[in-house]
Parts: structure tokens; sequence; C-alpha cells
């Protein structure tokens, strides 16, 4: 029987998730969100922001890694940015 091997950044990876979904889950319970309209051609709250956040996360890395043969921390750069822009203005 073979078993999965969990490698630091996947560790990372995952523990990152978990703490946001942590911390987004404490904000909301101590500060309730009002859906609002921002830039996005809907309207939505902080966690729908955080999921669209994660998910355009992962379409710019798998584009990064489809594309180029660069490192892929200028991927990370991006999302960071794309995650902050969403967040704040989305």
């Amino acid at each position: 029987m073979e078993w999965m091997v969990w490698t630091i950044p996947t560790a990372i990876f995952f523990v990152c998730i978990f703490a946001m979904l942590g911390f987004m889950t404490f904000i909301d319970l101590r500060y309730p969100a009002a859906p609002r309209k921002g830039f996005l051609p809907m309207v939505t709250t902080r966690g729908d922001r955080l999921y669209i956040t994660i998910i355009g996360s992962a379409f710019i890395n798998l584009a990064w890694i489809g594309l180029t043969d660069w490192f892929q921390y200028p991927a990370l750069v991006l999302c960071l940015i794309w995650g902050y822009v969403l967040i704040r203005w989305g």
C-alpha cells in the first residue's frame, strides 16, 4: 500500500487555506458581512470574494505552469495582487 507523500509546500498550502477559512469565520461572526457591489458584475460578500480569489489563484497558477518555464514565485506575487484587489474592491 502506498501513502500520499506530504511535502512541506503541500502542508503550507493546506495550512494557509484552513487559516484563511478560520480567520474569515471569526471575522464574519465578529463583524457580519453586508453584501456589496464592487467591480464584479454581481453582489458579493467577503466569503464570496475569498472563494473567487482562491479559484482565480488556482487558474493563475495553472496558466503559469502551462504557459511558462519560469519559477512559480512570480505567479505567487500575481495571486497575492489578485487577492488583494478582489477582496478590497471586488
